[in-house]
């Protein structure tokens, strides 16, 4: 493959710089009963209509080569560039996605919507360009004929016997906002055909479509859908402004297998569903003879579940080898109003005559069943008598003959002992019992059976060491002995495979619960991812990898491999597959191994989403390893959804932390707000008071009085300059934008500078220092350190009576200088207050304003400034009376030699 294989590095850089509008892009689609009515020509008149109100408009893929008429319309249109795909058979030229996705204009448009895409394009089909298209917010016209529509198929070929290989599915036609029938009369369309303007010259054509008895009922049923599509678009706006929704919808079953016809039966459940409006479940019982299906048959079964899945219904596995009670148990506890079923021409030989029709009418006779009959025989009629029994293997061979060798031995020993020959017949029967549980496959089980039957009468019946038997009864005892062989060796087996289905659903449920709990006890996002991957490695038994999350782009991959797994993790995690991993997150959907979106990657990705939003990509290593089973499958997207919840809400609660921080800073922010307003007050009031008087009456007032108004403002204007310089410092620990500068400083004279700064009315008290060690250093920023001590001496000349004694120490403790600010005053008797005290807008007295002035920042700003410097602050009794507070730095050894 020589063009364009999806580059790496183009895709990724495409789909990141991509401009992703907020909203969806609208689909309108032309569509026609047949080729030749108009359709391409319908939307091109309707783009340049659009072009002339202004709209950007570029044709995306438009066939128009040997049709002039065509051509002729898409002059004055701009035309994307096609992307090249060569192989060595054949060149053809695609529809180029990426390029339209970084052109991004307001519509584009695009011819056949069923196109199937050539190999090394992104997608296989092109209603999936369409649909990334329609995410990246770029409205598209696009052209389809009704045949194309999946639902629609098995009515089509009855009436032309034409198979259509390129369809679409329901739900894409079904979410079209506009559908426009360009309609033309049947005898215009014929007459068209013959002057050969429908197809080219040499192009396949198909002549038997165009006859007027075809070409009415093809009309009949474009008129139809097209109806029924306005009609239903009409009522999703109706839906709209309604708030509830009735509960008494249909629910349809229809039951999947490998069968051909099983495409049919699920077409028409598709269409049941869309006409009643209901739900639509697609069951699979998975029985013995399902498990041992060929290769191909398990082919078969996978495209019919996609098809299922793309008609839009729900998928359920059940377990068991009563396919009619599993269907029975499943629609008495789904509320299931009515079952479709396929019905094969091969009837039933022998006893078995009963059918599952027969049996789901005996068990539920209330519930309508629906059968559509089929040529085609179903899967269990197409498996060979060697696929419903595996060949023989020399373990299980070697075990029956020595069972039936032992049972030989026994039998003949009884004999000697003269015991009755139904002793004897018991043992064969005991044999053929212990061969059903020890042995694989119900081949041994029926070579058991026989054999003993004639091993007993060789060895056991007369004439003796003959297979002849003088004995009229003897038949009749080789007859009982077979069925009670036969019996006795299928409900072995039959119970065995019952063990073998229920720890298998045991064991798929502990994973399933394990991983809810596990999921719950998880404590942030990367412990959710861990647990996930791990639960589903144990599930699947699959190389895992995950792809998180973080403001809006997918971080490194975590690959979580399987036991024993000797591959390179780099395989599956390169540029390629990173790039599809890019691509499930940007368009919330599913893509890689087994899809038909990037289906050349080594990886099934799946969107870890929790509603419209992806949370993660998670990764099932597909490389050499056959697909997913249904339930395994079903299960995987269970614990994906979990996940997701998990995820959403480990989001949820870092968003309400985030909103309860910022309540708090609100709050915060409100009560500092208030108190600067209150404190504030009082000295602004009395320096312009003060300064008024100054101005006013400064001839009449005496020098002292002067003085002692200039003291006033002095005070005043002070008390604000340290208010604001403790709000500085607060703001910039808080935002971490205060560097600090740690030199080794002598204490003695970081106290004596802060003395110099500390408040005036320190001359009413008595102040003294005492330090062990007139060289005693401490690693700090002395700035900020002279900060801490004028705080904390004012905060005591604040709260002691004048004349108190105030005591400044300093003392080494190990690698600690510990510095206490002692005082003599009332001192603080309640803990809680202690508790409290260094707390942001927290005064000992909760005054404010009046009394003495304070925000409650100060001693707050000095526990804030010694945690930075690596100390502890703190406050405790004075004895026998007053208060101690005290801070730690780190001690700095002195160097006498410098």
């Amino acid at each position: 493959m020589a063009a364009k294989q999806n580059d790496a590095g183009s895709i990724l850089n495409r789909i990141t710089d991509m401009s992703v509008r907020k909203r969806r892009g609208r689909l309108k689609i032309f569509i026609g009963y047949a080729p030749g009515v108009g359709k391409t020509c319908a939307m091109l008149n309707a783009a340049y209509e659009e072009q002339k109100e202004g709209m950007d408009i570029v044709v995306g893929c438009v066939e128009h080569d040997a049709r002039p008429y065509t051509a002729a319309l898409l002059e004055g249109l701009e035309l994307l560039p096609y992307i090249k795909i060569s192989s060595e058979e054949s060149s053809t030229k695609e529809f180029d996605v990426d390029q339209a996705l970084q052109r991004s204009p307001e519509l584009i448009l695009l011819d056949d919507l069923a196109h199937a895409n050539a190999a090394g394009c992104r997608h296989r089909k092109r209603y999936q360009d369409v649909e990334e298209l329609l995410r990246a917010g770029i409205h598209v016209y696009t052209t389809m004929d009704i045949q194309q529509i999946e639902s629609l198929t098995d009515i089509v070929y009855s009436i032309t016997g034409i198979s259509v290989e390129e369809r679409i599915p329901d739900s894409v036609f079904n979410r079209a906002d506009q559908v426009e029938l360009v309609d033309i009369e049947p005898d215009d369309l014929i007459e068209r055909f013959y002057r050969g303007k429908i197809y080219r010259e040499n192009e396949n054509i198909q002549a038997h479509l165009f006859t007027k008895e075809k070409l009415t009922a093809l009309r009949e049923i474009a008129l139809r859908n097209t109806a029924s599509q306005l009609n239903r678009i009409a009522l999703q706006i109706s839906d709209q402004t309604k708030t509830n929704e009735c509960n008494t919808k249909e629910h349809i079953l229809v039951c999947l297998s490998s069968a051909d016809s099983n495409k049919k039966v699920i077409r028409t459940a598709a269409r049941m569903a869309a006409a009643f409006h209901g739900h639509f479940t697609a069951l699979f019982v998975e029985t013995q003879e399902a498990r041992e299906l060929t290769t191909k048959n398990k082919s078969d079964l996978r495209e019919n579940l996609r098809l299922a899945e793309q008609m839009g219904a729900q998928i359920a596995t059940m377990y068991g080898d009563d396919i009619p009670g599993q269907i029975a148990e499943y629609v008495k506890t789904s509320h299931v109003s009515k079952i479709v079923l396929g019905r094969s021409p091969y009837k039933k030989r022998g006893l078995a005559k009963s059918n599952v029709m027969d049996k789901l009418t005996t068990l539920l006779p209330n519930i309508e069943i629906y059968i559509i009959p089929s040529t085609v025989p179903s899967f269990y009629k197409k498996m060979n008598y060697y696929a419903k029994y595996p060949n023989l293997s020399l373990a299980d061979t070697i075990k029956t003959i020595a069972i039936l060798a032992v049972c030989t031995v026994i039998g003949l020993w009884f004999k000697y002992l003269e015991f009755r020959e139904a002793n004897i017949i018991t043992v064969y029967i005991l044999g053929v019992l212990l061969n059903a549980i020890v042995t694989k496959g119900r081949m041994y089980s029926a070579i058991s059976s026989i054999m003993s039957v004639l091993v007993f009468n060789y060895f056991f019946t007369e004439p003796y060491y003959s297979l002849q038997a003088y004995d009229s009864g003897y038949p009749v005892t080789f007859l009982v002995m077979l069925a009670a062989s036969f019996m006795t060796s299928t409900m072995t087996m039959r119970i065995r495979e019952q063990a073998r289905q229920s720890a298998h659903k045991a064991y798929r449920t502990e994973v399933l619960l394990e991983t809810s709990r596990k999921l719950q006890q998880a404590k942030d996002s990367p412990g959710i991812i861990n647990e996930m991957a791990y639960q589903l490695v144990k599930l699947l038994d699959r190389t895992v990898i995950f792809y998180s999350v973080h403001q809006g782009a997918l971080l490194a991959p975590q690959v979580f491999s399987k036991k024993e797994s000797a591959c390179d993790p780099g395989v599956y995690t390169g540029g390629n597959e990173r790039a599809v991993a890019e691509w499930v997150y940007k368009n919330n959907k599913r893509a890689g191994a087994t899809t038909d979106t990037f289906f050349g990657a080594k990886c099934l990705y799946h969107a870890v989403r929790g509603g419209d939003q992806v949370l993660a990509v998670a990764a099932i290593v597909m490389d050499q390893e056959e697909p997913l089973e249904v339930f395994d499958n079903s299960l995987m997207l269970a614990m994906l959804g979990e996940c997701a919840l998990a995820l959403e809400k480990e989001k949820l609660n870092e968003k309400q932390q985030e909103i309860s921080m910022q309540i708090q800073q609100e709050q915060l922010r409100a009560s500092l707000l208030r108190s600067i307003s209150h404190d504030l007050r009082t000295p602004l009031t009395s320096i312009s008071g003060n300064a008024g008087i100054l101005l006013g009456n400064s001839e009449v007032l005496n020098d002292e009085q002067k003085k002692g108004l200039y003291t006033d403002i002095y005070d005043d204007s002070m008390w604000l300059i340290n208010l604001v310089e403790n709000l500085l410092s607060i703001s910039r620990i808080e935002n971490g934008t205060l560097n600090l500068n740690f030199q080794a400083e002598l204490m003695e004279e970081v106290i004596s500078e802060a003395l110099l700064h500390v408040n005036r009315n320190s001359v009413k008290h008595v102040i003294q220092t005492e330090l062990d060690d007139e060289l005693m250093m401490a690693r700090m920023d002395s700035r900020l350190i002279v900060q801490v001590l004028i705080n904390m001496i004012d905060n005591a000349i604040k709260y002691t009576q004048d004349g108190s004694h105030i005591t400044i120490s300093a003392r080494r403790e190990r690698h600690r200088v510990v510095v206490e600010i002692s005082d003599d005053g009332p001192g603080i008797s309640s803990e809680e207050v202690k508790d409290r005290l260094f707390d942001m807008f927290y005064t000992a007295d909760n005054i404010h304003g009046d009394g003495r002035r304070g925000l409650g920042l100060g001693l707050s700003l000095c526990k804030s400034i010694v945690n930075a410097h690596g100390g502890n602050i703190g406050v405790k009794n004075d004895v026998p009376k007053g208060a101690v507070f005290y801070f730690t730095l780190q001690a700095e050894e002195v160097n006498v030699h410098e």
